[in-house]
C-alpha cells in the first residue's frame, strides 16, 4: 500500500538541538532537518477524548510518509501553521506514519 498520493501538502521538520554557541559553551536553538510530504486533518472524536484524558491537546492527526523522520517534540511548519509533534506511531506493516499534533499557531 502506498500513501504518497493523498499526501497533499509539504511541511518543514524543526527539532530543538543544543548547538556551540562560539565562546565554548551551548545553547538551544531551533534547527530545520528536512521537508516532508503530509497530509492535515482533525482528529476523531475518540482520539481528542483519549488525548484529552492524558492531559493532551490533540487538534491535527498528521499523516507522513514512514521515513518521514518525525519524532515526539518536533514542530511540523507550513504556511502559517505551526504543529508541536504529541507522539508518532506506525502501524505493524509500517506504509506510514501518524504523527498526534497539536496546532500551536493558525494562519492570520
Amino acid at each position: 500500500m502506498d500513501i504518497t498520493h493523498l499526501l497533499n501538502r509539504v511541511l518543514e521538520v524543526w527539532r530543538t538541538t543544543t548547538v556551540p554557541d562560539g565562546a565554548g559553551g551551548e545553547e538551544t536553538a531551533q534547527v530545520r532537518l528536512a521537508d516532508v510530504r503530509a497530509k492535515v486533518d482533525q482528529p476523531s472524536a475518540s482520539d481528542r477524548l483519549l488525548a484529552a484524558q492524558a492531559g493532551s491537546d490533540h487538534t491535527h492527526t498528521v499523516y507522513l510518509e514512514p521515513t518521514a523522520g518525525v519524532a515526539r517534540g518536533d514542530e511540523l511548519r507550513g504556511g502559517e501553521q505551526v504543529f508541536r509533534v504529541l507522539s508518532v506511531v506506525q502501524p505493524s506493516e509500517p506504509v506510514y506514519s501518524k504523527a498526534d499534533c497539536e496546532l500551536t499557531q493558525r494562519g492570520s
